[in-house]
């Protein structure tokens, strides 16, 4: 079982922290990795929308497909993975105001499978890596420019 759990300050509203981060077609510019999303149905984000990913992670070319179970702007998204190669798990993200903007928490909790589960401690300590590049990455963006928040 994998459980990673990171956490940032964003010095940024957290309507606007929330608004970028859980609109999934912003992925590609925080998140290493990520080359395309597809969202299903097309528009704004809630609970039921599908994001099909198409990653590079560990080397491999990976597409995969979430759905949003939870979704309280501007404090809460959770969602699911319902297909791919990687682990089944979940994702839940709160956003709560800060004095210095908003903080952002991420947990991660999954299984393994396929051809991941023979080395789960490399999938962990490598996603964990990445979660925590992301966030910097993230926290850099949205600090350092206008980003246009998609609605």
């Amino acid at each position: 079982m994998i459980h990673i759990e990171e956490r940032i300050i964003i010095n940024r509203p957290i309507e606007d922290v929330f608004a970028y981060v859980s609109d999934f077609r912003t992925a590609s510019q925080w998140q290493s990795g990520v080359v395309d999303v597809q969202l299903t149905p097309e528009g704004s984000v809630g609970v039921g929308t599908r994001a099909t990913f198409v990653r590079v992670f560990l080397g491999r070319r990976l597409e995969m497909t979430v759905e949003i179970v939870e979704y309280e702007p501007p404090t809460k998204q959770v969602f699911k993975t319902i297909s791919g190669p990687m682990m089944p798990g979940t994702v839940s993200r709160r956003f709560e105001p800060a004095a210095e903007g908003t903080t952002l928490s991420q947990v991660i909790e999954g299984q393994t499978g396929g051809v991941f589960a023979l080395a789960e401690p490399l999938v962990a300590q490598s996603l964990s890596r990445g979660v925590k590049a992301a966030f910097g990455d993230l926290k850099d963006l949205l600090e350092s420019r206008t980003v246009e928040v998609l609605s």
